[in-house]
């Protein structure tokens, strides 16, 4: 299984980045996916996830900025993020869930994407 991120850079604070994770080796369209992102000397949180079946849930401090979706076709899930503010730079990294049975979930994660945003 592969989850490969890219799109990260350095932006200016208000300005828009969208990040791209494009998997293989497994089957896209019955995974939940979602963004995460990891600051230096913090924990990692979530950004942003979508299921299987397309509904979207975003941590409170992006809702309304960052958005979601995800391209069956393409094995790609991507999040259009605007209105950056420096201190969501981070590492932003993919992920791909499924529950197997109540004591067994499928996650994979991808290596990482780093954003900086510039004040």
């Amino acid at each position: 299984v592969q989850l490969v991120e890219s799109g990260g850079g350095l932006v200016q604070s208000g300005g828009s980045l969208r990040l791209s994770c494009a998997a293989s080796g497994i089957i896209f369209s019955i995974y939940a996916m979602g963004w995460y992102r990891q600051a230096p000397g913090k924990q990692r949180e979530l950004v942003a996830t979508i299921t299987s079946g397309g509904t979207t849930n975003y941590a409170g401090s992006v809702k309304g900025r960052f958005t979601i979706s995800r391209d069956n076709a393409k094995n790609t899930v991507y999040l259009q993020m605007d209105s950056l503010k420096p201190e969501e730079t981070a590492v932003y990294y993919c992920n791909a869930e499924r529950v197997v049975t109540t004591s067994a979930t499928n996650r994979y994660w991808g290596q990482g994407t780093k954003v900086t945003v510039s004040s």
